[in-house]
């Protein structure tokens, strides 16, 4: 089957193609009847899923570096684990995230990392 993968890439263009359209479709059948654009609306919806996804990242986070055991884990283990830079971990949660696991996780963090500076709120 030596033409299996060429074969394998014009379905998986065929495919892409196709779902492009549907999704045209959609956006322009969203948008009938609206005041709104619903390119902006997907655009919007995306950012929504994007803001949900970081904070879904910054509870593990925060977990990590003021909750786990007697030591934090390692700030290169959780930037590469994340995708995320060594001093991105350091300022990727805040006051908000570390009183959500608190609250989830029902004790206080660790005392090495109590006294380390925090910032107010995560994205306020």
């Amino acid at each position: 089957m030596p033409n299996a993968p060429s074969c394998l890439y014009f379905d998986a263009c065929e495919q892409a193609e196709r779902l492009r359209a549907e999704e045209a479709e959609r956006l322009e059948a969203a948008g009938e009847g609206l005041d709104a654009d619903p390119l902006l609306l997907a655009l919007e919806d995306a950012q929504a899923r994007k803001a949900a996804a970081d904070a879904e990242i910054r509870r593990p986070l925060a977990y990590g570096r003021e909750f786990h055991g007697t030591r934090p884990y390692r700030l290169d283990a959780l930037a590469q684990a994340s995708g995320m830079t060594i001093s991105g971990i350091r300022t990727a949660y805040g006051t908000s995230e570390i009183e959500e696991v608190e609250h989830a996780v029902r004790r206080e963090r660790n005392r090495r990392t109590a006294k380390a500076p925090i910032k107010k709120t995560h994205g306020q």
